[in-house]
C-alpha cells in the first residue's frame, strides 16, 4: 500500500514536470566605487507543452544561480493557453510587450510552429504545435517572448464568449 502511494505521488510529478529553456544569457557590468561587478542575466521559459508557459529573468553572480532564478521567476509567471483539437490556437491575435509586437494566426493540421526566435520557443513550451507568428518592431529576445505571452494570455475560446455575453454557445454562430 506505501509502494502505491509512492508511485501514485510520482505519477503527480511526472504530470506537472516543466520544461525549461534559456533564451538569452547576457553578461552585464555595474559601475560601483571598486570597479565594475560582472553578473549574468538569464531570459529562461518556462512551459509543460499542454497549456501552460511563463517567461522568467534571473540575475546573479553566475550562470546557474541566474538560470536557476529565472526558471522560478517563470513559474511565478505561468499562464494559461486554450488550446483546440488541432493543437493551434483558438482565433488570431496581437500581443505587444516593450517595443515588440507579435501577430499569430491559427493553421491547419500539419502546419508546424512557423515562428522565429523566442516567439518559437514559447509556443513550443506552450503546446501551441500549428500556428503562423511573425515578430514586428524589435528583435529584443526579452520583449519579444513577452509580447507573445500577452498575446497567448488574451486568447478566449468560444464558450468564454458565449458565458460573457450571457447567450447560448449555438446563437454566436448565427
Amino acid at each position: 500500500m506505501a509502494k502505491e502511494r509512492r508511485k501514485s505521488s510520482r505519477a503527480k510529478e511526472k504530470e506537472i514536470t516543466f520544461q525549461e529553456r534559456v533564451i538569452q544569457i547576457r553578461r552585464v557590468s555595474k559601475v560601483v566605487k571598486g570597479g565594475k561587478k560582472l553578473s549574468f542575466r538569464a531570459i529562461v521559459v518556462v512551459g509543460n507543452e499542454r497549456g501552460q508557459v511563463g517567461v522568467g529573468v534571473g540575475k546573479a553572480s553566475d550562470v546557474i544561480g541566474a538560470v536557476r532564478k529565472g526558471v522560478a521567476d517563470g513559474k511565478k509567471h505561468l499562464i494559461d493557453v486554450p488550446l483546440t483539437k488541432a493543437n493551434s490556437i483558438p482565433h488570431p491575435i496581437n500581443g505587444t510587450g516593450g517595443g515588440a509586437k507579435v501577430m499569430m494566426r491559427p493553421a491547419a493540421p500539419g502546419t508546424g510552429v512557423i515562428a522565429g526566435g523566442a516567439v518559437r520557443t514559447v509556443l513550443e513550451l506552450s503546446g501551441v504545435r500549428n500556428i503562423l507568428a511573425k515578430q514586428l518592431g524589435s528583435n529584443n529576445p526579452l520583449n519579444n517572448a513577452r509580447a507573445a505571452v500577452n498575446a497567448l494570455s488574451t486568447l478566449r475560446t468560444l464558450s468564454e464568449v458565449a458565458e460573457e455575453r450571457g447567450i447560448p454557445l449555438e446563437n454566436l454562430y448565427a
